[in-house]
């Protein structure tokens, strides 16, 4: 699919105006090899442990876009190299953190996109603590399991329903 978020913005002034797309933040920084990808969220709500990060992206992607609710900690990574190959290698099309990464230089070489609030070298705890499939608050913006993602150069959106 290729598609620029500028566009999609502009063409659905309406799904803006009544909220059934929205835009995050520009808080976010690039990594991976895509830096366009799209996708069905599948979403996380976790703390500082990576736990059910790690079993998520070992299931079968399917090319939707796992969205981690890390509570925007900067006090450790959630995802780093180990887990972007495993993405990659199971059809996921990109990952989005609100928190922190580590291995950028692995991440940056696999083939999915990633948008991270910074990078740190910690890793997380691994206590198994969180939730999947829940309506997660990233950056003030509400994500539900489902919702599309549309990310590239300019921004990152989130739509109700799939736009064309």
């Amino acid at each position: 699919m290729t598609f620029a978020t500028c566009d999609i913005c502009d063409a659905n002034e309406d799904k803006l105006a009544n909220g059934t797309l929205t835009v995050l933040p520009p808080v976010f920084q690039k990594f991976g090899m895509q830096l366009t990808f799209s996708g069905q969220a599948t979403t996380l709500k976790v703390f500082e442990d990576n736990v059910l990060v790690r079993s998520t992206l070992e299931m079968p992607g399917n090319g939707n876009v796992l969205v981690v609710d890390g509570g925007g900690s900067l006090r450790c990574a959630l995802v780093g190299g180990n887990l972007g190959v495993l993405a990659e290698k199971n059809g996921w099309a990109g990952i989005i953190v609100n928190g922190c990464i580590r291995d950028s230089e692995e991440i940056n070489a696999c083939d999915i996109g990633v948008r991270a609030l910074a990078t740190h070298p910690q890793r997380s705890v691994r206590k198994g603590v969180g939730d999947r499939d829940l309506r997660v608050m990233i950056a003030g913006v509400a994500i539900e399991p489902g919702d599309w993602i549309y990310a590239d150069a300019d921004g990152v959106l989130v739509a109700r329903q799939k736009l064309d």
